[in-house]
């Protein structure tokens, strides 16, 4: 592995930014976080009689409801419950914000897109280890009110959180279906059979779709929830109609934190996982909790989040195409903490073929399933689970193996 310092230059010239430029004002002032905290970390970690660490855990998240686990066990006291001590989690405001900040180890634990955990691990060398899933499905393809299906964003613009998203390949793949494609070119506007794509932080979409700016987005709830609130644009189609279960957000660690102190690597899965069992079974609560009216990790409107998270009526959307599948009786957003070998096969499979600006090299010779072995672990996922009731608990069949279903 390369030294944490390389990748984390080489992340920031990927991403085309300078560090000081990526952790603007909002999203890292309270994590400005002497990184001298460095030598700390080093000193708590020698020595593997500690159990768990002395110091306060810090946590990273981007405020969308894919976030929910995270926060909801720290909203609820389950760190402290499991021993540990625990700071308030740090909102960062987009994706690469949080991933340079995990890097920067500035952050202890993380929830990040799957396919930049990928680009993490296997194009720039950081030592990344997914450890859970944070949740399954939450995000939607959202338009403009007069776009009724996929064929009419031909020659317009749609925005995606990042490159490397589910929100990405999902998108790809419907435009694939319906006969067009990404514009792969620096030409002022698309053809006709093209869309041109955009990243842009999630909190920026509704006002952007609002002032016409672009004709749609695809990114996580509850700002799809949002547009239907304020009544400046529509649901499309469900990813989670798209592709079954599908995650997301992954929960991330350090691969040398988990080597030294599995203790507290295991104790975090444990808060998380009972945070995602508590969030499936009270999920009024749960938006509430999140919300500006309970602990405000999230600053949307309570309406938005309680329609993700409550929200998902196969009548309504089934007779405007959002919802094509009701029979796999999913929910708009649900927390489903296994990491699914065949989920990630499948994913590393997809990325082959999806369209990124920047390096993609590195795809070309990944395998699957060595790709899943190196940078999943399910082994502290699969204890915390069984403490909480096994697999059925969270309305699973027994067994740790599935089958991927894709639906475009």
């Amino acid at each position: 592995m390369s030294n944490p310092e390389q990748s984390r230059r080489d992340f920031l010239k990927f991403m085309g930014l300078t560090s000081a430029g990526m952790l603007g004002a909002g999203s890292l002032a309270a994590c400005t976080r002497k990184t001298a905290d460095k030598d700390d970390d080093q000193s708590n970690q020698e020595g593997s009689s500690r159990k768990l660490s002395k110091k306060a855990l810090k946590i990273g998240y981007l405020p969308i409801t894919d976030a929910g686990p995270l926060l909801v066990a720290h909203g609820k006291g389950y760190y402290e419950e499991e021993g540990l001590k625990v700071e308030n989690p740090y909102r960062f405001r987009g994706w690469s914000q949080i991933a340079e900040a995990f890097i920067a180890r500035q952050v202890d634990v993380a929830h990040i897109l799957m396919p930049t955990a990928i680009w993490m691990r296997f194009a720039r060398d950081v030592p990344v280890r997914v450890v859970a899933w944070n949740h399954t499905d939450g995000s939607a393809l959202t338009v403009k009110k007069d776009i009724n299906k996929v064929e009419d964003l031909g020659g317009k613009t749609v925005a995606i959180p990042f490159w490397y998203s589910v929100h990405n390949v999902v998108l790809q793949e419907l435009l694939r279906e319906n006969g067009l494609k990404v514009a792969q070119h620096s030409r002022r506007d698309p053809a006709a059979d093209e869309v041109r794509l955009v990243v842009m932080p999630p909190s920026d979409m509704p006002a952007s779709l609002a002032n016409d700016s672009i004709s749609g987005y695809i990114v996580a709830e509850p700002f799809c929830a949002a547009a239907e609130v304020r009544d400046i644009g529509k649901i499309l189609r469900f990813t989670g109609d798209v592709w079954r279960h599908h995650a997301c957000c992954v929960v991330i660690m350090h691969e040398d934190a988990i080597k030294e102190n599995p203790e507290w690597a295991q104790a975090v899965l444990n808060a998380n996982v009972r945070a995602q069992k508590w969030m499936r079974e009270n999920r009024e609560e749960a938006s509430i909790l999140l919300s500006e009216e309970g602990k405000a990790y999230l600053p949307q409107d309570l309406k938005a989040i309680q329609r993700t998270i409550m929200h998902y009526d196969h009548d309504e959307y089934g007779s405007t195409g959002a919802i094509q599948n009701p029979e796999w009786e999913s929910e708009r957003i649900d927390f489903l903490p296994y990491p699914f070998a065949s989920y990630t096969h499948a994913l590393v499979r997809f990325l082959k073929n999806t369209y990124v600006e920047g390096d993609q090299d590195f795809l070309a010779g990944l395998d699957p399933e060595e790709a899943h072995k190196q940078l999943v672990d399910d082994t502290m996922v699969r204890n915390a689970i069984e403490a909480q009731g096994g697999l059925e608990a969270f309305g699973l069949p027994s067994s740790y193996l599935r089958e991927e279903t894709f639906k475009p």
